[in-house]
């Protein structure tokens, strides 16, 4: 099979660890009879030095007309001085709208080679981690209208339609089912009523998944219980702004955010993936970054945009492999231990598909 997929590298690091990302995808195409065809793009502080904006026209529709969507990181503090509409998250921001993406996933796992780099207790991990955040993207608080009093009192208005979170219901428990099959809906329902909305619309939702269990909890105890008994979790479904909060929360019990891909979709099966982290400027061009959220995002790309189920699998097992083995970058190694060059574990990666 034969598949078109924009590139946007971005900014900092972002190059470097495209580029290890798409070695294993090339071994993935060799070993399954895949091809993969790159077009690649520019987007955030690249795209202002080339083209003066962080979103050129060239760039969405190289990626409505591609199958899927990379994308390394943007930013950095070249940029910092510019305008707020000119910056490099304009740029992401616009694409997600662009594109129609309205659901993020975030998966947060804790590989077995890395349990001692997790903060919590062993205790507190006996059930392992791994667990998904269903976050839905484009609407909430954040998205809300705005305004200043001439007092100085800020408003910002939090709403949720029916529409808007039956859509993301539904795209979790649909998740659910390719996972454990348990869905907890997160929200704040005994206070407001944007809450309220969001709960009995899920509880409507959760009718037409009779097999998958579904369980609510307030977001103070979610976060709660994310540090005192994570393994509970599977599907998390939650609005924006509760999400972005907890899917961060979830990231930091794995022990690096350069193990953490994640996936916005939309509709279609068109979607964006790319590492949580960012483009970390202070380590860009030096060849130390950790490349494994960027492999591990494109094995999302291929599970949930080109429904390769194997070839999702061959590259999690790879990773794995390759931890297994004591292999690590800077970020994941021991004191005293060698860090491998963000090239060097792309090639071991790569070896092991």
């Amino acid at each position: 099979m034969k598949f078109d997929i924009a590139v946007m590298k971005g900014d900092g690091i972002g190059p470097e660890i495209v580029d290890e990302a798409l070695k294993c995808l090339d071994k993935v195409g060799e070993k399954f009879g895949h091809e993969f065809v790159y077009d690649e793009v520019l987007i955030g502080g690249a795209a202002i030095d080339a083209a003066g904006t962080p979103l050129p026209q060239e760039t969405i529709d190289a990626c409505l007309a591609s199958d899927s969507v990379i994308l390394g990181a943007v930013g950095g503090p070249k940029w910092d001085g510019l305008p707020s509409e000119k910056r490099p998250e304009k740029g992401l921001l616009g694409i997600r709208k662009a594109l129609g993406l309205f659901v993020n996933l975030r998966p947060a796992k804790l590989y077995a080679p890395l349990a001692d780099a997790c903060p919590l207790k062993p205790e507190r991990i006996a059930d392992g981690l791994d667990l998904m955040v269903c976050r839905e993207l484009t609407g909430d608080v954040y998205f809300g209208a705005k305004h200043r009093d001439e007092d100085g009192t800020g408003h910002d208005d939090m709403n949720y339609s029916i529409a808007e979170v039956e859509r993301i219901a539904h795209r979790a428990f649909q998740m659910a089912r390719q996972r454990r099959n348990h869905v907890t809906s997160v929200d704040k329902a005994n206070v407001l009523e944007t809450s309220r909305v969001w709960r009995e619309t899920v509880e409507r939702v959760a009718a037409d998944y009779p097999d998958v269990a579904v369980d609510y909890m307030y977001v103070d105890n979610a976060a709660m219980q994310l540090v005192t008994n994570p393994g509970q979790f599977d599907v998390m479904l939650t609005g924006n702004l509760f999400g972005d909060i907890l899917s961060d929360e979830a990231s930091c019990i794995t022990g690096s955010i350069g193990m953490l891909p994640s996936a916005s979709i939309g509709e279609t099966n068109l979607g964006m993936y790319e590492p949580i982290h960012g483009s970390a400027p202070d380590i860009a061009g030096k060849n130390i970054a950790n490349p494994i959220a960027t492999v591990l995002s494109v094995a999302m790309m291929l599970r949930y945009s080109f429904d390769l189920a194997s070839e999702a699998d061959a590259v999690e097992a790879a990773v794995n492999s390759v931890l297994e083995a004591g292999h690590r970058t800077g970020d994941i190694a021991k004191t005293g231990e060698r860090a491998l060059s963000c090239s060097e574990m792309g090639d071991l990666i790569a070896a092991a598909i």
